[in-house]
């Protein structure tokens, strides 16, 4: 696991090496975030990133993400269009070598098995329902 101090300077030495720009904000573990990599906010100029994104797919692919957020930064400092759908921002990301999206970070999620109390039949299902309202099945 890697910590913000470590994450703060790895964000300023990409910034160098593939935008030849410093990186003066802050750089953060955001545990909160779900289905993105990281993100770059507007008000404060800071960036957040997921750090499961590291645990799953490594550094190499985690710089990448670094990279991405590192051209909405930039970008935005210098007043071009740094959202997605814009010009700059794809030209950059082509530049740099930055993924336009994350992968999806594979899941394991809990199954939860009912058995019915009188044909017994049993079913995997995601969400738990209650078996109190429904008399005949069981967990």
């Amino acid at each position: 696991m890697m910590t913000e101090q470590e994450l703060q300077r790895h964000m300023e030495s990409v910034s160098l090496q593939f935008f030849h720009k410093p990186f003066l904000h802050q750089a953060t573990f955001n545990t909160r975030l779900r289905t993105t990599g990281g993100r770059y906010l507007l008000r404060s100029h800071d960036i957040e990133m997921n750090p499961r994104y590291l645990d799953n797919f490594g550094l190499a692919y985690f710089i990448g993400i670094m990279k991405h957020e590192l051209c909405h930064y930039h970008l935005h400092l210098e007043g071009k269009g740094y959202q997605h759908r814009d010009a700059d921002f794809r030209a950059l990301l082509a530049k740099v070598d930055a993924p336009r999206f994350c992968q999806a970070i594979p899941t394991t999620q809990k199954m939860h098995r009912y058995t019915c109390l009188s044909c017994e039949t049993e079913f995997l299902r995601k969400r738990r329902f209650d078996v109190k309202k429904i008399p005949l099945w069981s967990l």
